[in-house]
């Protein structure tokens, strides 16, 4: 959320300065990255209440707790990039057909603040997300990238439409880095869409490791089954877990929570793990008869 909080404070600021200089400067490109940085702030602040809403704790009407709004943010932060998208097509199109000044030189100065910053803010964020497995984390950095793409067009666009004094290079540049935020857009709603699905995660260590630990614990001789599933910033695993046929109740209920509190103990983004016993001989018998 301090992640959040702070790249909302720094696109205010990256907008404001875009926008002004883009129009002083007689920059669309410019100022199309300014539009493209005020829809960040839009979906900084909807990555910030959705992890606030994720984090809440399971109540009587939620009893897996809230964690579906944080993918649901990262839709949200899509569709924001969309819409930015179609307003810098539909005025770029404008321009090109409207006669207009020259971008003015110092717009460059800016935009090369502008790279170094977003540049930065790229990567500090996509780490965050990486470490707290946040799939709205990951779209906010995702959109920090698109942002410092726009620049990088709009930098081509400026240089082009200075060096052969042709306006509408500019214009051409902002069209074509619209282009690109659609795709960015695509590229962050993917993830959250399939997390909404409730699909396995793509990483496939992290089954790996949890068979790992659920075998490790005395008593278990294998694991038949693992699936897993994201909510919000935590993971929910079923596992069947293979003992001996010949073990009483009381003894395979022991061996469950044994393996529960393994693997929630070594893996600390898990929030429950749901422990099914396969006797030894029945698991056999499945195998065999194919079912």
């Amino acid at each position: 959320m301090r992640s959040s909080l702070l790249g909302m404070f720094v696109n205010l600021l990256l907008a404001s300065a875009k926008c002004i200089a883009g129009l002083v400067g007689h920059s669309f490109a410019l100022v199309a990255d300014g539009l493209e940085s005020f829809s960040d702030v839009l979906s900084g602040l909807a990555i910030y209440l959705g992890l606030k809403i994720a984090v809440r704790p399971p109540d009587e009407d939620h009893p897996y707790g809230h964690g579906k709004a944080e993918p649901f943010a990262a839709l949200v932060v899509g569709l924001f990039l969309i819409g930015a998208a179609l307003v810098i097509i539909a005025e770029s199109v404008h321009q090109i057909r409207t006669p207009h000044p020259l971008p003015a030189p110092y717009t460059l100065v800016v935009l090369a603040g502008v790279l170094v910053v977003k540049g930065l803010m790229t990567r500090n964020v996509g780490r965050v997300g990486s470490e707290i497995h946040s799939t709205a984390v990951r779209a906010d950095a995702i959109h920090h990238f698109s942002d410092a793409t726009v620049s990088a067009f709009a930098v081509v666009g400026i240089s082009v439409a200075i060096l052969t004094r042709e306006p509408t290079a500019d214009d051409w540049a902002a069209l074509c880095a619209s282009l690109v935020i659609v795709y960015n857009a695509w590229r962050q709603m993917r993830p959250a869409i399939l997390e909404l699905g409730d699909r396995a995660p793509d990483d496939p260590g992290l089954q790996v490791a949890v068979r790992r630990i659920a075998e490790s614990v005395k008593g278990v001789m294998g694991v038949d089954k693992c699936q897993i599933r994201k909510m919000g910033l935590s993971f929910y695993i079923d596992l069947h877990v293979v003992v001996k046929g010949s073990l009483s109740v009381r003894e395979g209920h022991q061996i469950a929570h044994a393996v529960e509190n393994a693997v929630m103990k070594k893996m600390h983004q898990v929030e429950e793990v749901l422990v099914h016993i396969e006797p030894e001989e029945e698991l056999a018998k499945n195998v065999n008869t194919g079912t």
